[in-house]
């Protein structure tokens, strides 16, 4: 897992809709890196809906938002269309970003192990560097607490 303090990993990953995004294109924006485990399951889909839902303050706070996780383009492209989500949702289905970012190991549901993305948000300063770390995130709520954090980061600094 990254520490607040150090560089964020740089990127360049194709979005649900085709374009490709790299992180270092970024500069000079607040960025959130929320990784998530699957598409269209409950707790992933109520944190996207809240990140859309909160769309408008967090592009306010001058943040932009990507989603991540390992599901391939046509879920991605379902799971933005069914729930009208107003953000890129990345694909990473080799998992290097996953991996760079600590968001991918071993899980354990129900006593059992396996191989998972663990549900993990950036928050990256205008610099690039990790300005704040939620490593367990809980869904409900969760877009609301990042942009307050923004807000209290961007205040900090001014």
């Amino acid at each position: 897992m990254l520490e607040v303090g150090q560089q964020a990993p740089d990127f360049n990953l194709e979005d649900h809709n085709g374009r490709f995004h790299r992180l270092s294109d970024q500069r000079g924006d607040w960025v959130v890196l929320y990784f998530y485990p699957k598409d269209d399951t409950p707790g992933c889909t109520q944190e996207a809906c809240e990140f859309r839902d909160n769309m408008s303050l967090m592009e306010s706070s001058g943040a932009k938002v990507f989603g991540v996780s390992a599901d391939d383009k046509e879920s991605h492209q379902s799971f933005a269309s069914k729930h009208e989500l107003n953000f890129p949702l990345l694909i990473d289905p080799d998992k290097k970003v996953l991996d760079a970012y600590g968001a991918y190991g071993e899980k354990q549901t129900f006593g059992n192990k396996h191989m998972g993305v663990f549900r993990v948000t950036y928050l990256i300063d205008p610099n690039g560097k990790i300005a704040h770390v939620w490593p367990k995130v809980t869904p409900q709520g969760h877009a609301d607490e990042v942009r307050r954090a923004i807000e209290e980061l961007k205040a900090a600094t001014a």
